[in-house]
């Protein structure tokens, strides 16, 4: 498929025949719309509008494009299965030129609310090539999510394995983190749309589509009661998780993803500057030497409306320590940015902070009390740090939250800096 911006395309007959959007809408019952973020929301307003005028509001529409879109009014960013729900959304991973290699194959899920359309979808979608295996979903809000943060992960998988190259123990525990925290955002993406946009099973159940529970969900105890933290029934989506770890890893052949590329390029550049970058406009000129134009990196579009989903979704600090450490290399100012770097460059440091930072505050804070203190010595002074004297300590902490201490590893720095910007 491919997409010419007259419309001019994405079906082609014998004899070379062209299709513009209106025929697709006539003649087919799904059409993909495969334009990239800089079209994909004026393409699906107009489809839509399209549809509508044509009386042919039973086609399914959908999309390829994982990134977040902003609204023309509010500047706020959003994401397009969420604006619409009844979107599809095609999804899975593959290198350029994988397609062409008559070895190869990959995984890939169309998504649609609808669980019936979906299966239909999947069977019709699954006909496009013998290299391509379609299976139905239903999340194709939490997939969108996924597709685009994971293009964040992307960049510092990219960075991670090409300046610790020569460190490969700790590879593989970056980037469980970051596989683990994109499924953690989205647990909690969930949770919050699903509360407007209910699933329906009437004609067939997650089961019947290929899902091994109906519902994963996450809770945790606040006040002696149990609350629901995330839902993670979309999880069980396995070609989205490959599309994750596919762009996180680096490939036995031909090149990574573009993202991935741009985190090798932030790794050369610490290696040359000894510092961070000082904004995003100099890694950027920085890409552009190593022929990666901004357009085609959607880990960075994705990275500057980061504020804004962080709040918008009320994501936690410990399912998102990775890209908040990614942001603040580009954003934080520049005393912050030196201990950023002193973290970046330390496998020691970077371990210890990807250990530390997927804790709770809970879990920090007990450390912070227990810190300096063979547990075993003094029974009572611990009962005293623990419980007594909860409230000295906490007033303490206060003090030195928004502080670069010396005394401190700078991973411990980094996680005090990260809760000073970020504080849902």
């Amino acid at each position: 498929m491919k997409r010419l911006r007259e419309w001019d395309i994405i079906l082609q007959r014998g004899g070379g025949k062209s299709f513009d959007l209106k025929e697709l809408l006539l003649e087919c019952e799904i059409v993909i719309l495969s334009s990239n973020s800089n079209h994909i929301k004026d393409d699906v307003k107009h489809a839509l509008e399209l549809r509508k005028t044509l009386k042919r509001e039973n086609v399914v529409l959908g999309c390829l494009v994982g990134s977040f879109c902003v609204d023309n009014k509010s500047k706020n960013p959003f994401i397009l299965c969420n604006k619409y729900p009844n979107l599809a959304f095609f999804t899975g991973f593959h290198r350029h030129g994988a397609l062409r290699n008559p070895n190869d194959s990959f995984t890939a899920n169309f998504c649609h609310p609808d669980p019936l359309t979906a299966l239909i979808g999947a069977r019709i979608l699954n006909q496009l090539s013998p290299k391509i295996q379609v299976s139905p979903g239903v999340h194709n809000i939490e997939c969108q999510y996924i597709k685009s943060i994971k293009n964040i992960s992307s960049i510092f998988a990219g960075f991670v394995n090409n300046f610790h190259s020569d460190k490969p123990g700790m590879l593989p525990s970056i980037n469980t983190i970051l596989l683990t925290q994109c499924l953690d955002q989205a647990a909690s993406v969930s949770l919050k749309v699903r509360k407007e946009n209910k699933l329906e099973n009437k004609y067939l159940s997650l089961k019947e589509l290929g899902y091994g529970e109906e519902i994963i969900s996450a809770k945790e105890i606040i006040n002696d009661k149990f609350y629901e933290k995330g839902d993670y029934t979309f999880s069980q989506l396995n070609a989205v998780k490959a599309d994750v770890l596919g762009s996180m890893t680096l490939p036995t052949e031909g090149k990574p993803t573009r993202n991935f590329q741009a985190g090798q390029v932030l790794s050369d550049m610490l290696l040359q500057l000894k510092r961070c970058p000082k904004d995003v406009s100099e890694f950027v000129n920085w890409c552009n030497k190593y022929s990666l134009s901004q357009g085609g990196l959607e880990g960075l579009k994705s990275l500057k409306f980061w504020p804004d989903i962080y709040k918008e979704f009320k994501i936690k600090n410990n399912n998102c320590s990775m890209i908040n450490l990614i942001y603040l290399c580009f954003n934080a100012n520049s005393e912050e940015k030196k201990e950023i770097y002193k973290v970046l460059i330390s496998s020691e440091e970077i371990t210890n902070f990807c250990q530390e930072s997927v804790k709770s505050e809970l879990s920090l804070e007990l450390n912070e009390k227990l810190k300096g203190d063979y547990l075993f010595n003094d029974i009572e002074n611990l009962y005293k740090k623990l419980f007594i004297n909860k409230e000295k300590n906490d007033i303490k902490k206060n003090e030195y939250i928004n502080q670069i201490s010396k005394k401190y590893p700078s991973y411990i720095n980094i996680l005090k800096i990260i809760n000073s910007y970020f504080n849902n």
